[in-house]
């Protein structure tokens, strides 16, 4: 851990310097295009503060997540173990917190926190021009399929539910495109995990589309519209996945498209997040590792008595560097079809993140650093040209 801070303290120190020497920071307009070859200088913006009736936050995964106005980012919900680890039975908690924060250089100030009428958690969170979209995620099965929109109502946040889903949404993901909401993959109550549906924020109709290919159950992807496509990248099943595919939109057809590779090896990001950069490029963070997720689960689901409890006992008790979630940065370009890595995480990489893009600045929140184990921290990363 003392070389994960030594590092953050030196990017710091850096940024500072490109900052007070005289070289002006690049804007949004140009440090994101697609032709700018980018790094991320990254500093600790705080810790995400107690849900109510919490004495402390130990941090969540799963959250809801966007920004409004250009101003403020939203992050709020997401569930962990508060009460006793996974090792010793401990139950998953949910929360209705919602918290509206603000860059002040660099430190992550809440300026509002309200409470919603239901636990919100893995649900899938869109950011538009008007506000946040946010579909499914409840541990209430009358809210599991709800529509929410937040917005900002005189200052302050607004959270309204606008709709329902014919299904009830966990892991899934989705994605905004000329007024209409596309929601993909997920564990959906009809059973149709693979599915593609159209949501029509005006009529409020619901259409289903051509399904992802390739696996009948698909959770935990990333993904992001590029060039006019959807761009959608691994996910798991009973294992993790590395395969890659785009929708067309005119022609509700699936293409594949590269797996996730990087230097000639795949990898799987399920349990990851992107962010889009520009209309050719999204960056993703985090994600498992496909091998030690893969047998996990396998043995988890297999094993029995005394073999189980002593594979329980290794597994929980791993320190999270064990756990080698992606801590590659990764960068897909859908004109070259291909992944590069712009450096690594200087913190703990993690799963069920929030991450959000606001202007020139990365903001990674909370997330899952191990398996039963989140963290509260807040980090925000600042994107330069290299």
């Amino acid at each position: 851990m003392k070389h994960i801070i030594n590092y953050i303290i030196v990017n710091c120190f850096i940024a500072i310097c490109i900052l007070g020497c005289g070289e002006t920071s690049p804007s949004k307009s140009n440090v994101l295009d697609s032709a700018v070859d980018k790094k991320i200088l990254w500093e600790m913006g705080g810790h995400l503060p107690a849900q109510t009736g919490m004495d402390k936050n130990i941090g969540t995964a799963g959250l809801l997540y966007g920004t409004l106005d250009n101003k403020y980012i939203v992050v709020g919900g997401g569930a962990n173990f508060p009460y006793e680890s996974v090792l010793n039975g401990g139950l998953k908690k949910s929360y209705s917190d919602i918290y509206m924060l603000e860059d002040k250089n660099g430190s992550l100030e809440v300026v509002e926190h309200i409470n919603w009428e239901n636990e919100l958690g893995y649900g899938a969170s869109v950011t538009t021009k008007d506000g946040i979209y946010y579909l499914g995620g409840s541990t209430n099965p009358e809210a599991d399929d709800d529509i929410l929109f937040i917005t900002l109502k005189n200052g302050k946040l607004n959270v309204e539910k606008i709709g329902d889903l014919p299904f009830t949404l966990q892991n899934g993901l989705a994605v905004e495109r000329n007024g209409k909401l596309y929601i993909a993959g997920g564990a959906k109550g009809n059973g149709n995990s693979s599915g593609l549906y159209e949501y029509d924020l005006t009529s409020k109709e619901i259409k289903e589309l051509s399904p992802i290919p390739a696996e009948a159950v698909r959770m935990q992807m990333v993904g992001q519209i590029l060039n006019d496509n959807i761009y959608i990248f691994s996910g798991v099943g009973s294992i993790a996945y590395t395969d890659g595919y785009k929708y067309d939109f005119a022609n509700d057809t699936w293409t594949k498209v590269s797996d996730v590779i990087l230097n000639g090896e795949k990898l799987t990001v399920a349990g990851g997040n992107s962010i889009k950069l520009n209309d050719k490029e999204m960056l993703i963070m985090g994600g498992v590792n496909k091998e030690i997720f893969d047998d996990a689960v396998a043995k988890l689901g297999t094993l029995q008595g005394r073999e189980l409890a002593n594979f329980r006992d290794h597994y929980f008790r791993m320190d999270p560097y064990e756990f080698k979630f992606n801590s590659n940065i990764l960068i897909y370009n859908a004109d070259t079809d291909s992944f590069r890595s712009i450096g690594e995480s200087p913190f703990d990489p993690n799963a069920g993140a929030a991450l959000v893009l606001l202007n020139n600045k990365v903001y990674s929140i909370n997330g899952e650093i191990k398996a039963g184990v989140r963290t509260d921290k807040m980090f925000v990363g600042t994107i330069f040209e290299k």
